[in-house]
């Protein structure tokens, strides 16, 4: 049994394996390539691609593949070092935001962390949240008084997450939440690996009267799952100095107030 396009259907069954097999591998493989460590014409590649991505095992960009587990991939708390020193800066930015007095929400995810880390001491608020390591960071802070929504714990994030936490959320507003994301842009919004995060993050939206929002410029490169926001539900982006001109222009017109550390 032949395959039109790519030779015998088991040698065409192998290259297409060799090809999510290199995907994720190297995270990102494009057409030419595969065409020449494989020794078939680019049409062949295309039409495996077209295959494989209609399998779900894969995603088609312009000029190759990314594996679909970018669209999912969620880091351990513990693995999110990377950009850490924009982080740090972001979160310094962001605690001057921090109202004197009132409440906040803070959001799961390393950035706000950083945050919480960098918040400021004369600050007597109420800051409700749905991360553990969040609150425990927060307890030193002699003028705030620390609550958390509740939940099912998410070892991944260790976000509290689910009905418990969204029926608290209902009962909360607050003067801001600070919000991070996975994946933020123009086109598809802010965006999350989990619907269960996905639902706390828009619970936190609503409860909030202004809505900042922590993502280093590595956050606008990325697509995932679950959307949860547009960009023109966020008041104020604070983000770092590698953030394009053109993107910084395009959430500009979105109304979002843009905050460079």
């Amino acid at each position: 049994m032949t395959d039109h396009h790519g030779g015998d259907l088991r040698s065409a069954a192998q290259r297409r394996s060799g090809i999510v097999r290199m995907l994720r591998s190297a995270g990102q493989v494009r057409a030419v390539d595969l065409a020449n460590d494989l020794g078939v014409t680019h049409e062949t590649v295309r039409k495996d691609l077209v295959m494989l991505e209609s399998r779900g095992l894969l995603r088609r960009v312009h000029g190759g593949a990314l594996p679909v587990e970018s669209l999912s991939y969620e880091p351990d708390v513990s693995e999110r070092t990377v950009q850490s020193e924009e982080k740090r800066r972001i979160a310094e930015a962001a605690a001057a935001l921090v109202p004197d007095q009132g409440a906040v929400l803070l959001d799961a995810g390393s950035t706000v962390a950083a945050l919480a880390d960098a918040f400021p001491q004369t600050a007597q608020v109420t800051v409700v949240t749905n991360a553990l390591p969040i609150a425990l960071s927060l307890l030193g802070f002699p003028l705030v008084s620390v609550h958390t929504v509740g939940g099912r714990v998410r070892p991944t994030t260790m976000a509290e997450v689910d009905h418990w936490a969204l029926r608290a959320l209902a009962e909360v507003r607050v003067d801001v939440a600070f919000l991070g994301t996975n994946a933020c842009s123009v086109k598809h919004g802010l965006s999350t690996p989990d619907d269960s995060e996905a639902a706390v993050k828009r619970a936190m939206i609503a409860a909030a009267e202004r809505r900042v929002l922590l993502a280093d410029h590595t956050k606008f490169t990325r697509s995932s799952v679950f959307t949860y926001a547009d960009l023109s539900d966020i008041d104020v982006l604070v983000t770092d100095e590698g953030l394009p001109t053109d993107v910084r222009r395009d959430i500009g017109q979105c109304g979002v107030e843009v905050v460079t550390a």
